[in-house]
């Protein structure tokens, strides 16, 4: 691992669909943010979900981690910085900070891991020749 750090912002429109009883945007649709924010990494850096399933890679999540400091409501925009964390080992780690652009607040703070499966559906347990590469583009390995 190293200093490098990779990372991407997008920014998304609260929509009145994503808002509960409470009139604040309804926890588990936090989870799309975080598709969202992956989605505009993936873009700027080369490592959408195509590009896995062109390399005869799957990345499911296996876990997902939200802290929720401060909600979003209705008509709010939310900018969402994704950041890459680097790992020696054969997953796929990013962090998230959720920020209201009104007033720049952190809303929330996240995480998820993804881990590499074959089309066969079976664990990789060694970084796939593919993300090496893609590491070694980035200066992530040399």
């Amino acid at each position: 691992m190293n200093d490098i750090q990779l990372s991407a912002k997008t920014e998304v429109l609260i929509r009145f669909s994503e808002v509960d009883s409470l009139r604040i945007v309804w926890h588990g649709n936090y989870i799309k943010y975080l598709e969202d924010g992956r989605e505009a990494f993936g873009r700027k850096y080369g490592l959408g979900y195509l590009d896995y399933i062109n390399n005869n890679l799957l990345t499911p999540i296996v876990k997902v981690d939200i802290d929720y400091k401060y909600p979003l409501h209705y008509g709010d925009k939310a900018i969402i910085e994704t950041t890459y964390v680097d790992q020696d080992s054969a997953k796929v780690v990013f962090d998230y900070k959720i920020y209201r652009a009104s007033d720049n607040v952190l809303v929330s703070l996240a995480s998820t891991i993804q881990v590499f499966l074959n089309m066969e559906r079976e664990l990789q347990l060694t970084i796939p020749l593919f993300f090496e590469e893609w590491k070694r583009k980035w200066g992530l390995i040399r």
